[in-house]
């Protein structure tokens, strides 16, 4: 009777084993979907049952297009598709992919740059993307090879507790005078930086990136031209901030789903950094392009239009951006975030411009009339501000800093007077004053971009420039 429940045993160890061992083989069952519909940049599915944000291989002849899930109507997926629509036909098949496994290094071709349904788009970060230049999907774009020391990471995480962040206390040296001595900056605040075209947000993003007081440098260039992506790594970013930096480039030819991709790999990248004890610059070039992107999706899946053309997705899609980036948890890094508002047309009421300025802690103003008189940076003194600055900076900074604008504004009040010939000395001793300044603050506020100015530098500048 032993040996007989011996072998019986045995018999269901092994069958138990076989089950095991086709378990371990067997591919798990995917709904496929065909193409039904394809109007401008949105395809349509039937048959696919894929949750919103998962990615989806669409077959066609010149090989697979990768596309994400925006939104559903009843048993029909709508998906965005995140490169060329070439080769694409009616009835084609649209298969969700797979949810990645394991894999400590990354190549062009690993299973862990793809999009899971249950574990969201994993790209490569790590030490091995500084001074390298990569595209929206993790792939170098500079030429030097395939990325070393970077392991696939989540893009999304979970937000920090507002109550949990470390408050902005210490002062961040920008190396830009104007910046440190008037609207100083503090480490783990977020900027907008507003301003036309043509007008040096360019150069002013390169003279931070190479001078800021910071361990990392990120930098997205999101919707912009695509000559300027060189331009700026080679002739403004230059060898010395690029040794720091990691760059992330989705040009303005680039569909609108890979240039928000962009604008959130960057992010990710500033948080993993942050995560580990560093302290960041975030750049981002811009955040208009990156609010026209969702407007190009939102509009395509029907979305209703609102404020200039823009929907209401648009402006919610923002803060969770934006509020990504600033201190991390007490004791840990920080991010210290700048982002690129172009006003169009130079109007400061544009609604990206106007939500923006909302959602973050300060704006520097580029003026085109200094732009065109030569005055570089052509930062407007009287239009930026720094809601952290009375937190960062000794008080008599922030008396000097006062006391400066009130003399730039009690100049530009009575500019017309002036250049009429109507002001005559001895009148009002505080006009008086500030025309007697004026050269002298305008000369204090210009810096050359090969030129740095340290915080203390720029502050006992302005200091001694009022007490004489």
């Amino acid at each position: 009777m032993t040996t007989v429940a011996t072998e019986r045993a045995a018999r269901w160890r092994r069958y138990l084993a076989d089950l095991e061992a086709h378990a371990a083989v067997a591919q798990p069952l995917t709904s496929e979907g065909i193409l039904v519909r394809v109007t401008g940049l949105v395809l349509e599915a039937a048959g696919v049952r894929a949750p919103v944000g998962s990615v989806c291989e669409v077959s066609a002849a010149g090989g697979p297009v990768s596309a994400e899930v925006v939104g559903f109507h009843r048993d029909r997926a709508y998906l965005m598709p995140t490169g060329e629509l070439h080769g694409l036909a009616s009835g084609a098949r649209v298969v969700p992919r797979p949810a990645p496994q394991s894999a400590p290094q990354l190549g062009r071709d690993n299973p862990l740059w793809r999009r899971s349904e249950d574990r969201g788009l994993h790209l490569p970060m790590g030490t091995g993307l500084l001074g390298r230049v990569v595209d929206a999907h993790g792939e170098p774009m500079d030429r030097l090879g395939p990325l070393q020391h970077a392991n696939a990471q989540p893009m999304m995480r979970r937000p920090i507790n507002a109550m949990d962040r470390e408050p902005i206390r210490v002062p961040l040296d920008t190396g830009v005078r104007a910046i440190n001595a008037l609207v100083t900056i503090g480490r783990g605040q977020r900027v907008g930086l507003f301003a036309g075209t043509g007008v040096g947000k360019s150069v002013l993003m390169g003279m931070m990136a190479r001078y800021t007081a910071a361990d990392v440098i990120v930098v997205a260039l999101v919707g912009e031209r695509g000559r300027e992506v060189k331009e700026f790594v080679e002739d403004i970013l230059e060898r010395e901030g690029l040794e720091r930096s990691v760059v992330v480039a989705a040009p303005a030819d680039a569909p609108p789903l890979v240039r928000m991709q962009a604008a959130g790999y960057a992010t990710a990248i500033a948080e993993h950094f942050r995560d580990r004890g560093q302290h960041v610059l975030l750049l981002m070039d811009s955040l208009t392009r990156y609010a026209m992107a969702q407007r190009e999706i939102a509009l395509a899946i029907g979305e209703p239009p609102a404020t200039k053309g823009y929907p209401p997705s648009c402006f919610a899609k923002l803060p969770q951006l934006v509020e990504r980036s600033g201190n991390g948890l007490d004791g840990t890094g920080s991010i210290t975030a700048f982002y690129t508002v172009l006003t169009e047309g130079d109007d400061p009421n544009d609604p990206i411009a106007d939500a923006a300025r909302g959602i973050l802690d300060g704006h520097i103003v580029l003026a085109r009339e200094l732009a065109e008189a030569g005055h570089y940076p052509a930062i407007d003194i009287e239009r930026s501000i720094s809601r952290v600055m009375t937190a960062v900076a000794p008080r008599e900074q922030i008396d000097a800093a006062r006391r400066a604008r009130q003399l730039l504004a009690k100049y530009n009040k009575a500019r017309d007077l002036i250049q009429l010939g109507a002001y005559a000395e001895g009148r009002d001793a505080e006009l008086d004053t500030a025309v007697r300044l004026h050269a002298p603050l305008a000369t204090l506020l210009q810096q050359d971009m090969h030129e740095r100015a340290t915080l203390a530098e720029s502050w006992r500048a302005l200091r001694g420039l009022l007490d004489a």
